[in-house]
């Protein structure tokens, strides 16, 4: 039967993505038809050395490359939620603990109790539910939480941020078109885009915002299990303060070791744990209610909250610092939403945690109003009788849990951080193959540890910690309303006149909270405060030092006809603006890396200006990292062919579980590029059959193999022209290049470079780049350009590191001014 099947490398059928003007040295690269021409060789055999007059795709353009917001099943959701509970509510769920302790000096009067209980149940119905789980969790960018999360949101929507040249085809901007937009909102996105300090003023918030939640996430830890060890003292009251810091010490360093099991495992052991706490909250709560004083409740109306203010003044505003204690964690719940998605948090949230919380605090005022002195330790007071030890229990365990939040919060803030480069590359551990937004940081995991044994054993009580606590959250919560404000505009489109109103609402909640808290500064506050304005440093510090890395690194970003030429017998020069040498061969296979990469690697252009020579076969091998466990094989390389002659390029696209650099490298990237040679040969037949249907279809892959085997051989080319030419047994009607078609000796040279090249050597070129400060530079840069360039010489990933032959490595190093 004549088979009939049509050949294709799915990847040259990809639909071309849409293409922006150069930007920042970024070029795009034309598509070009794969025409054929005379024959030629870069030595021996003559390739066709004008076949292409520039590079190909460089099939770093996919729509599958940008991130997308995961999306789970019903059960997924439920899981996902339960789990939540475990992480994310640690710190707002045992806030009854202190609250109301925290709020008053002395056993208040009913009226006072009445209005500190409706402030508690409004700050949680608006700052909480109100404001992030009904209305900032919206704004995620692709299901990542928290501020910064907020500006990289603007960023796509408005041009107030740079970005690495090399990456930018993996960032989906959708910006919309000024005609699309309405005046007010057209002129306030041209305001901020045309205005450098705001730009500076939104990359310093979300700075901040990430520099403050991390400072709190060295007190958080602490501040809960010191709390909860010092519970102890109701079983054991004659037990030493030196006995309470050093089991706190031990259990943070146990909390800390239990992170490389990943948030499925530990939110798994902990949301129990957190679930039975509020479920004990809520029953002691219902029972409080019922047996002491059910008309509480009335502190429902807010009317109590602005008497209780009013009527107290100042204390009144003092004692908001108290208060503002019943939703600390909140900025952790919005940065979490990246390890559980927003609906599992409002799910969470409205269907659990938030009753059980009302009723917590209701039950308590209920009780205090009958013991006004069970104020000082509202939680254990009100406790049924027969309770006290199993609730005692159930409170030391949540309240050691209660810091996984911050924790898990900075591991996914520094995630976003060094994707925009506002921080060095550093190791990321994904820990879910099903949930891809859950991760683990072990560098900053031990220094998490190590900063929060250190606090606890030098403030050694909960009081001096409590008054370096909350500062930061109320200005994250702050920052959050400003940017999603912004992001109500510009993203979601919602006029600016209709935003100003809830604007003005809960940014004036805020700054009464904010006011409050920092009246703590002198007293503690301002060791947090210090420590996130140093982190916000050494961000905002690394980002200005890779902008100029960026700038200085700008002539290389061109395609490979930028730096050299081919000449009609096969050979390669470079081009005029660099002198117009001949580059001489070297025998081998040049694998040059790259990351991400955009168009040419910097190396290449260094290694062929500098030494005016070129490996025998070369090879581009960058690498894309995509947020997905795995990349199925048949969709992970694409090659591609550029205008130097036995010139590629391999683009790997890989998940976080896939492992790509192994000792077999060359060996893979030699079966990539000689299949892509054969596909190549194969698609450019002269006659093209139909599409294969029916049971031909079922004999496509046997054919491709047939195929793949008479033109390379299986890698045994010869120099003959009839190594691909049809055999004698081939069906009548089989339209295979033959050993008379121009492609088929083309074809046929290509294969032979390359096996004789992999044969003789394997090289693996990789760039070390030294950056030298410009002369005259003042003496403000040079001293910011100083302190990046130590970090950067200090934080390089070291070659010895990769899973290569190290005696077949070369280090080209090569100086940039900046």
């Amino acid at each position: 039967m004549e088979s009939t099947i049509q050949f294709a490398d799915s990847t040259l059928k990809q639909t071309k993505s849409n293409r922006s003007d150069s930007i920042g040295g970024v070029y795009p690269i034309r598509y070009r038809s794969r025409s054929r021409g005379r024959k030629g060789s870069f030595e021996e055999q003559k390739i066709d050395a004008l076949e292409q007059a520039e590079d190909e795709d460089a099939g770093l353009r996919s729509g599958n490359d940008l991130k997308r917001k995961q999306i789970f099943s019903l059960g997924q959701t439920f899981f996902l939620a339960y789990q939540s509970i475990g992480v994310i509510y640690g710190d707002i769920g045992t806030s009854p603990l202190y609250v109301f302790s925290s709020t008053f000096t002395e056993a208040p009067s009913h009226i006072d109790l009445l209005g500190a209980l409706s402030l508690i149940i409004w700050s949680l119905t608006m700052m909480v539910t109100v404001k992030y789980v009904l209305i900032i969790l919206h704004a995620d960018n692709d299901g990542e939480g928290g501020t910064f999360s907020t500006y990289s949101l603007l960023s796509r929507y408005a041009n107030i941020a740079n970005r690495d040249p090399r990456e930018a085809t993996m960032v989906r901007m959708e910006r919309a078109k000024t005609d699309d937009l309405g005046r007010s909102t057209k002129n306030l996105r041209k305001t901020i885009e045309k205005s450098s300090f705001f730009r500076a003023l939104l990359k310093t918030i979300g700075v901040l915002a990430v520099s403050m939640v991390m400072s709190d996430g060295v007190l958080t830890p602490a501040q809960s299990v010191l709390g909860a060890v010092q519970g102890l003292n109701v079983a054991v009251p004659d037990i030493s303060k030196s006995t309470i810091v050093g089991v706190t010490c031990a259990i943070l360093i146990l909390l800390f070791l239990l992170q490389p099991l990943g948030v499925t495992k530990i939110s798994t052991i902990f949301a129990p744990i957190v679930m039975i706490w509020l479920l004990f909250n809520a029953g002691f709560g219902i029972y409080n209610l019922a047996n002491y004083d059910y008309a509480i409740l009335k502190a429902f109306n807010p009317f109590y909250a602005f008497n209780y203010l009013t009527r107290n003044k100042e204390h009144g505003w003092r004692s908001l610092g108290g208060i503002l204690l019943a939703f600390t964690g909140v900025e952790a719940l919005f940065a979490d939403i990246g390890a559980f998605s927003r609906h599992a948090v409002q799910l969470s949230w409205l269907g659990y945690t938030y009753p059980c919380l009302l009723l917590a605090y209701s039950g308590q005022a209920a009780y205090i109003s009958r013991f006004p002195d069970a104020y000082s330790n509202p939680f254990y007071n009100s406790a049924p009788k027969g309770w006290v030890i199993p609730s005692l229990v159930i409170a030391i365990l949540a309240a050691i849990v209660a810091s996984q939040a911050i924790i898990t919060a900075t591991f996914q803030l520094l995630a976003q951080i060094m994707k925009l480069s506002y921080f060095p590359q550093i190791k990321v551990v994904h820990t879910s193959k099903i949930y891809h937004g859950q991760i683990y940081v072990p560098a900053i995991n031990w220094l998490l540890m190590v900063g929060t044994v250190l606090v606890a054993a030098i403030y050694n009580n909960t009081t001096s910690l409590g008054n370096a606590y909350g500062v930061c959250v109320m200005f994250v919560t702050f920052f959050d309303t400003c940017m999603v404000t912004l992001v109500a505009i510009l993203v979601w489109r919602i006029k600016p006149y209709y935003v100003f109103l809830p604007w003005l609402t809960i940014a004036s909640m805020d700054g009464t909270f904010l006011s409050s808290a920092l009246t703590k500064v002198p007293d503690g506050a301002w060791f947090t405060i210090l420590l996130a304005c140093v982190l916000a440093s050494v961000f905002i510090l690394w980002r200005f030092g890779k902008e100029q890395q960026w700038f200085a690194e700008a002539e290389d970003r061109f395609p490979t006809t930028h730096f050299v030429n081919s000449l009609e017998d096969g050979r390669v020069q470079l081009t005029d603006r660099y002198n117009g040498k001949m580059l001489s061969s070297i025998e081998g296979f040049g694998i040059f890396f790259d990351k991400a990469g955009e168009t040419t690697p910097i190396v290449f252009s260094q290694f062929i200006r500098k030494l005016v020579s070129a490996p025998e076969v070369i090879v581009f091998f960058h690498l894309r990292p995509l947020e997905t466990p795995s990349v199925a094989p048949n969709e992970r390389y694409h090659v591609s062919r550029l205008a130097i002659p036995n010139c590629y390029r391999l683009v790997v696209r890989h998940g976080y579980m896939d492992e790509v650099i192994t000792p077999d490298l060359a060996s893979l990237i030699f079966e990539k590029v000689r299949d892509h040679i054969v596909l190549r040969a194969l698609d450019d037949r002269p006659e093209k059959p139909p599409i294969a249907t029916g049971n031909d279809a079922a004999n496509l892959e046997q054919a491709h193999q047939n195929n793949l085997s008479k033109i390379s051989g299986k890698t045994a080319v010869t120099e003959k022209s009839d190594a691909v030419a049809g055999s004698s047994s081939e069906p009548k009607g089989s339209t295979t290049p033959t050993s008379n078609s121009p492609s088929t000796s083309s074809t046929t040279a290509r294969l032979t470079a390359l096996e004789r090249a992999y044969n003789h050597e394997v090289l693996y070129i990789m760039g070390k780049e030294q950056m030298r400060i410009k002369p005259k530079t003042n003496i403000v840069r040079k001293a910011l350009l100083n302190m990046f360039l130590f970090l950067r010489d200090n934080t390089r990933t070291k070659i010895a590191s990769l899973k290569i032959p190290q005696d077949k490595v070369i280090e080209v190093g090569f100086v940039k001014d900046v």
